[in-house]
């Protein structure tokens, strides 16, 4: 079998393509640039392109498939090429769904959440001897790609994101994947280039269900009032629904543990509702719950998701993919509850599109009102790149509350929090501003970005203030 990627250095398609090949498909590909890692990645299955650009040669009457990226665009030479040839073209979730369709389906959907819980419900199985394919949207420590595809594996994990399916299918991916178990965590407006009101992003949600196998099951998070409206709202009586809550834990000593004494190495009430979910999903496919515990205990959390970066006795610095409202309150609030006692210097950069719309800013008021310095950064030349107006730093500031300093130098905000974390940790810090005379000289550092604050090292980051 042969299959062809157009726009195969995407985060999701190299991966594809070296699961594909895995698989024991011959592959080819092409893109007009490719970076790291999906460069690399490539060049170590022999899957990296001879050249770059598009080559309409390389699509021939033999290929039996080939996979559209997001990143070509409709005129495509070998787009084109292949749809005068009347070849077989699946986007990328189409083509997860054809290599899945005879398998137990189990697709968490949601605006935030889904790749910590995809991840969860991963770790378990594979703790419990569960074979499983799957696709994340992320690196997971124990797994060398994002996406697998075997023979053998009779159930598939799939991590539903609700963006476009392709240039030429404007269908959201998870509407593509058609779960026998569904999972919504969260519904909380995004992707405004797209869903230019709330009520149609809602809406994407509720076809979600409408599309889950007959005799599938509906897993959601009750205390999210958006996803109780779209759960109880909806008529299916052949599907289960089995709503879920935050489970009882408690936090010893910088360490979460459930109701029954299992401690966790992760934390937070929106990791908690993760868990649950997943906890839900797993006993779909016969996991029970003391199996789930145990495995659980060990899960150390999804790349970029609350990730530890460095620790002191005084002093910790995370970094978090946290970059809508919803979830900068939940990623700071878990700061709070799991250090009670330490300050706390949030950072955040506006980075989607959505993010730098000076409609959607308003979501982001009192956002980071839990944390005790509050730093937002915005990169003008992000708004270039996106074809945004211009933003305006006392904007942003107001759109926040007016309690957060905004930069548009990432160096400068760097340069503060460095001074400022240095200043608290150190023993000998004079009590002379409202950070010091707070607390003790213990305090913590979140950032928080879906890019990377124009090429943050972060563990530099953490060395120069440890």
């Amino acid at each position: 079998m042969k299959v062809h990627f157009i726009a195969i250095g995407g985060s999701a398609m190299h991966n594809l393509a070296i699961a594909l090949c895995q698989k024991g498909i011959t592959v080819t590909g092409s893109d007009d640039e490719i970076f790291d890692p999906a460069r690399g990645r490539l060049e170590k299955y022999g899957l990296l392109p001879e050249s770059f650009g598009w080559h309409p040669e390389r699509i021939t009457s033999d290929l039996d498939a080939v996979v559209l990226g997001m990143h070509a665009r409709e005129d495509n030479p070998e787009l084109l090429k292949a749809q005068a040839l009347g070849l077989k073209i699946y986007s990328y979730p189409e083509y997860l769904y054809e290599q899945s369709k005879d398998k137990l389906r189990i697709v968490i959907g949601g605006s935030h959440g889904k790749t910590t819980t995809t991840a969860m419900i991963l770790h378990v199985l594979a703790h419990c001897g569960i074979e499983a394919d799957y696709m994340v949207g992320a690196q997971l420590k124990g797994f060398e790609v994002m996406v697998r595809l075997s023979h053998t594996a009779k159930v598939m994990v799939i991590e539903g994101d609700e963006y476009l399916t392709s240039p030429i299918d404007r269908r959201p991916k998870f509407h593509l994947y058609k779960p026998n178990v569904a999972i919504i965590t969260g519904i909380e407006w995004d992707h405004i280039n797209v869903f230019p009101t709330f009520d149609i992003y809602r809406e994407q949600f509720s076809k979600f269900i409408d599309l889950i196998e007959p005799n599938g099951t509906l897993v959601y998070c009750d205390e999210d009032k958006e996803v109780h409206r779209v759960a109880v709202e909806n008529q299916r009586t052949d599907i289960q629904k089995l709503p879920y809550i935050c489970p009882e834990h408690r936090v010893e000593n910088g360490v979460t543990y459930l109701a029954n004494r299992t401690p966790l190495m992760v934390f937070g009430h929106h990791n908690l509702l993760n868990l649950t979910a997943a906890r839900l999903a797993c006993r779909q496919v016969g996991v029970t719950d003391e199996q789930f515990d145990e495995a659980i205990s060990t899960f150390e959390g999804a790349s970029k998701r609350l990730e530890l970066v460095k620790k002191s006795d005084s002093c910790a610095v995370y970094k978090d993919f946290a970059h809508a409202p919803s979830k900068l309150r939940a990623t700071i609030h878990a700061m709070r509850e799991q250090y009670p006692a330490r300050r706390l210097v949030a950072c955040m950069e506006l980075h989607t599109f959505s993010s730098l719309t000076q409609e959607f800013l308003q979501q982001y008021a009192h956002s980071m009102d839990e944390a005790d310095v509050r730093y937002v950064y915005f990169s003008q030349h992000a708004l270039q790149l996106k074809k945004l107006p211009d933003l305006h730093p006392e904007e942003v500031k107001a759109a926040f509350g007016g309690n957060v300093e905004v930069f548009t130098d990432s160096k400068k905000m760097l340069d503060c929090v460095i001074a400022l974390m240095r200043k608290c940790v150190s023993a000998d810090a004079p009590a002379t501003d409202t950070i010091t005379q707070s607390h003790n000289n213990a305090i913590n550092l979140l950032m928080m970005s879906s890019g990377n604050f124009d090429g943050i090292d972060f563990a530099q980051l953490a060395d120069e203030i440890i």
